[in-house]
């Protein structure tokens, strides 16, 4: 089973470029984020045709996510458990072939930090790890897949004193997602390639592109039971060079399952 997770920003923009790439790498399933679309305008159409089933966590001008699923969904959840206040459309899971628990976010950019953005993120960040917690004692494969707005390194960013003292890098951040990565989870990008550049978001200024400078902010975290039938996993960078391109490209893992 081919997984994937690829923050689109904005898919009713960038539907060329995601239907080109769905014909292309063929995955499973998909999650998206930064759909940027209510539930009602998600384009499904030319998705479907695909031979995939659309299901999304949408909200009007930004953020919302979706699952893409060539395979049998159960159990469609929406939203983050715990605070029903949060109106934001950060979180969408389901049960994949009744095989494979996958869950789709996209973390809060935290920034301008400190203030009240940052505290939202670093609170979003407390309920996604009892939520990992919660995953784990399922003791069933299961995925957290999506943009985690986190730099867990220096060697995630090409430049790492640029990020200094922007929410994605900063100590309380990089120690958040710490916390969640060692309940047990495997992070399967940096587990198969450690080598330097490896990245998974450019911004559109300054010819980041053209430069590599990049950074790691996408992420595939895995419980042991799905660690344990990983096989492969990847990037897919060369989107990024595309016409009309997201600023972020695809993430990937292949499980034996």
């Amino acid at each position: 089973m081919k997984i994937a997770s690829f923050n689109i920003n904005g898919v009713k923009a960038r539907l060329g470029a995601l239907t080109d790439w769905l014909s292309e790498a063929r995955p499973d399933v998909v999650v998206l984020q930064e759909i940027k679309s209510q539930d009602e305008g998600f384009p499904r159409e030319p998705i479907e045709d695909l031979g995939y089933r659309v299901e999304t966590h949408g909200q009007k001008g930004f953020n919302g996510v979706a699952i893409l699923s060539r395979l049998p969904l159960e159990d469609v959840r929406h939203g983050l458990p715990g605070d029903d206040s949060d109106a934001q459309a950060r979180w969408i899971e389901a049960l994949v072939d009744g095989k494979l628990r996958l869950c789709g976010l996209y973390l809060p950019n935290g920034n301008p930090a400190p203030g009240p953005k940052y505290d939202y993120k670093l609170a979003w960040m407390e309920r996604l790890k009892t939520r990992a917690e919660a995953l784990l004692a399922e003791e069933i494969p299961a995925i957290m897949a999506g943009d985690y707005n986190v730099i867990p390194q220096a060697e995630d960013a090409a430049n790492p004193k640029d990020w200094l003292t922007d929410a994605l890098f900063l100590p309380e951040t990089r120690a958040a997602f710490r916390r969640i990565v060692n309940l047990g989870f495997t992070d399967a990008i940096r587990t198969l390639h450690r080598e330097p550049g490896v990245y998974t978001f450019w911004d559109y200024q300054a010819r980041s592109w053209e430069r590599n400078n990049g950074i790691r902010i996408d992420h595939l975290l895995l419980t042991p039971q799905a660690a344990d039938r990983m096989v492969t996993a990847g990037t897919d960078a060369e989107v990024r060079g595309r016409e009309k391109p997201s600023d972020h490209v695809p993430v990937w893992v292949e499980l034996d399952l």
